[in-house]
C-alpha cells in the first residue's frame, strides 16, 4: 500500500530508493525474511518507466517494452501470480513487399518449444525455413548459462554467423532484434541478444492487462502497510542513511538505490553510468481497428520512422473505450528525437503502407519521447553486474542485468539476496534460484 509522504515514522532496517520494478521487487524478497522495508519515491505514483497514462479512457503505455511469458521473474516474483497477461497472436507480422507476413503459426501440439519450430513457416524458401525453425528451436533448448558463455560481440555482426541465408537474416531476424532490443544499430552484446531470442523462441509476448502500470501496482499493493511513500526525492545516500528534499533523513541497516541509471549515478558518485537507446512511443485512434488481430507488426524502420506497430486494443480491449480503436507504434534511434508533428507525420505515411489503411483520419492522443528509456548493452557485457557495492549499500535495475523487465526484476532480487547474506539471514531456497537461473 502507499502511504503519504507526510508519514513521519522514518527508520527502518532497509531504505529502497526507487519504486520501479527492481525496487519493489526488492522490497517483496525482503518483507518475506522478516525485515523492515521502506520504499521511497520521488515521483506521485509508483511504477518508474513502467507506467500508464489517462485520457478519455485510453490508456496510454509510456514505455516500448514487451513482456513476455518466458520471463522467469514473472513467475517467481511474489504477487505477479495474479497478473493477467494478454497474448499476441504467436510469431509476428512482418512488413516486407507491400505486404505483412507472418513468420510462424503455432501447431497444435504439446510437444516442447513449439513456438520456435513453427518459426519455420517463415517466407523464406523450403530449406531456408528449415534452417530458420532449426536455428529457433536449438537456441530455445539451450540454458540460460550455455548462452552466456559464448563469445560476446555486437549482434550486428554475428547475423551472418548463424547459418541462415540472407534474406532470412535481412528479412526478419535483424528486425526483430531491432524491436526486441530497442536497438536499431544492433551494438547490443550478442548473449543478451541470444537471451532475448531465446526468450521469444521459448515464450509468448504479451501486454498486462489495463496497462504497463498493472505490474508495479500490483507489486506494491501487496506490501505491507505504509512501505511505499510516494512523493519523496532522494538527494543522498550512503550505508546507513538516505537524505532527502523535505522530508529529512531516514536511518536504516542498509540502502538500495533502485533508480534508473541517471539517478543512480547521481546518488552514488562513480557509479558508472551506460549509454541509452532512446524511444518514442506513438498512440493513435481511429474509429475501427485496421487490424482485426493481436499481432505484432514489424515494420522495420526502414522505410520511415516506426519500428513496430500494434492495434493495442485488439490485444488488450481495455486499454481504449467501446466503439474506438488504439494503435501503439515505437520509433527507435534518431527518429525518436524528431519534433513532434514531423514525426507523427512520417509515421502515418509509413504506417498506411503497413496497415493498408488511411490513416489521415488517425488522432494522435500522445508521443511518448525517453531518451534513457533502455540502457545500452554493448559487447562486452556484464548481464550479472555487481549490486553490492559495499556492505550497506546496494544498486539494482535494468542497468545491472538485462534492460528488459526480467532484468529489472532479477536484479531487484540478486540485491535482496546481498542484503539479506550481509544482515546474517539465510535465504536457502532464493540463493538455489539465482544459481539455476
Amino acid at each position: 500500500m502507499l502511504s503519504s509522504a507526510r508519514d513521519t515514522a522514518h527508520d527502518a532496517d532497509v531504505v529502497i530508493v526507487g519504486a520501479g520494478l527492481a525496487g519493489l521487487s526488492a522490497a517483496h524478497r525482503l518483507t518475506a525474511a522478516g525485515v523492515t522495508v521502506t520504499v521511497l519515491e520521488a515521483a506521485p505514483y509508483v511504477g518508474g518507466r513502467m507506467t500508464t497514462g489517462r485520457l478519455d479512457g485510453f490508456r496510454l503505455d509510456r514505455t516500448a517494452q514487451l513482456l513476455n511469458t518466458a520471463f522467469p521473474e514473472l513467475l517467481r516474483t511474489p504477487g505477479l501470480d495474479a497478473l493477467t497477461l494478454r497474448p499476441f497472436t504467436p510469431g509476428v507480422l512482418v512488413h516486407a513487399d507491400g505486404r505483412n507476413q507472418r513468420t510462424g503459426e503455432p501447431r497444435h501440439s504439446k510437444r516442447a518449444f513449439t513456438t520456435a519450430r513453427a518459426l519455420a513457416t517463415a517466407r523464406a524458401g523450403g530449406l531456408d525455413q528449415a534452417r530458420l525453425g532449426t536455428a529457433l528451436a536449438r537456441l530455445a533448448a539451450l540454458p540460460a548459462h550455455r548462452v552466456l558463455a559464448r563469445p560476446d560481440r555486437p549482434t550486428a555482426d554475428t547475423l551472418t554467423g548463424r547459418g541462415l541465408p540472407t534474406r532470412t537474416v535481412e528479412g526478419f531476424l535483424r528486425p526483430l532484434l531491432e524491436s526486441l532490443l530497442c536497438d536499431p544499430d544492433l551494438t547490443t552484446s550478442s548473449r543478451c541478444a541470444d537471451l532475448v531470442l531465446r526468450g521469444y523462441a521459448r515464450g509468448r509476448l504479451c501486454l498486462p492487462e489495463g496497462g504497463a502500470d498493472a505490474v508495479p501496482e500490483l507489486l506494491a499493493a501487496l506490501l505491507p502497510p505504509g512501505t511505499v511513500r510516494t512523493g519523496v526525492r532522494a538527494e543522498s545516500a550512503c550505508t546507513t542513511s538516505v537524505g532527502t528534499a523535505g522530508h529529512g533523513e531516514f536511518r536504516c541497516r542498509s540502502v538500495v538505490v533502485a533508480t534508473g541509471a541517471r539517478a543512480a549515478a547521481e546518488l552514488i558518485p562513480g557509479l558508472r553510468m551506460p549509454g541509452f537507446h532512446p524511444v518514442t512511443v506513438l498512440h493513435h485512434t481511429a474509429a475501427e481497428p485496421p487490424l482485426r488481430e493481436a499481432s505484432l507488426i514489424i515494420a522495420g524502420g526502414r522505410r520511415g520512422p516506426v519500428a513496430h506497430t500494434m492495434v493495442t486494443s485488439e490485444i488488450d480491449p481495455t486499454r481504449a473505450p467501446a466503439g474506438r480503436a488504439l494503435i501503439t507504434s515505437t520509433v527507435l534511434g534518431t527518429a525518436a528525437g524528431l519534433p513532434t508533428a514531423d514525426l507523427d507525420r512520417a509515421a502515418r505515411a509509413q504506417l498506411a503502407r503497413v496497415y493498408g489503411s488511411d490513416t489521415t483520419t488517425w488522432e494522435l492522443l500522445a508521443a511518448h519521447h525517453d531518451p534513457d528509456a533502455v540502457p545500452a548493452m554493448p559487447a562486452p557485457h556484464d548481464v550479472r553486474r555487481p549490486v553490492r557495492l559495499l556492505s550497506g549499500l546496494y544498486v539494482c535495475g535494468d542497468h545491472r542485468d538485462t534492460s528488459t523487465v526480467q532484468g529489472a526484476l532479477f536484479s531487484g532480487r540478486r540485491a535482496a539476496l546481498a542484503v539479506l547474506r550481509d544482515l546474517g539471514i539465510r535465504a536457502p531456497h532464493d540463493s538455489e534460484e539465482l544459481q539455476a537461473a
